[in-house]
């Protein structure tokens, strides 16, 4: 892990295992339904605030935390038009198999690429540190994999231009 990621990191894991604290709760309007409270925002007074945490201006967390669920999303650096497009068609590929993840949701929250949705009986079937070391995780390799594939997309770019500009010589 980067040394410049480590506080980011360690803010974002402290604040998620304090978000973490959840319980079953029913549904205040139907009952026998057990809804996250933070996708439908039904009772406001079950929601907490949103805390965003920003590294820049173009890589933030947010954490949204209700009596049963959390939802957790992530803005991924984007430098560049060529890191646009590949975090843009990871994402869609990731989302595509959001049941393998369990807890990653299909549709981003509009201005991040994309979001978690962690509820209370996820936490009840799964260690919630363990849910904590996967978000962390996963937001340390997902910068990795968008700068490899970067690296990958300039690289056979040079190969095609010298190809081409060969029969130029």
């Amino acid at each position: 892990m980067a040394t410049s990621q480590q506080p980011y990191l360690a803010c974002v894991r402290s604040t998620l295992t304090a978000a973490m604290c959840m319980q079953n709760f029913a549904c205040q309007d139907v009952e026998r339904h057990n809804k996250p409270e933070i996708e439908f925002g039904t009772s406001p007074e079950l929601l907490m605030n949103p805390i965003v945490i920003s590294r820049n201006e173009s890589e933030s967390v947010m954490i949204e935390a209700a009596v049963n669920s959390v939802r957790v999303s992530i803005r991924i650096k984007q430098a560049d038009e060529l890191e646009e497009v590949l975090v843009a068609k990871f994402m869609r590929f990731l989302m595509q198999r959001a049941e393998r993840f369990v807890v990653l949701r299909r549709k981003a929250v509009k201005g991040y690429a994309l979001s978690f949705l962690i509820t209370n009986t996820h936490t009840e079937t799964m260690l919630k540190h363990k849910l904590v070391d996967f978000v962390i995780q996963f937001m340390e390799d997902i910068d990795k994999e968008v700068s490899a594939m970067k690296l990958g997309v300039n690289a056979r770019g040079r190969v095609v231009a010298a190809k081409f500009l060969e029969q130029f010589a």
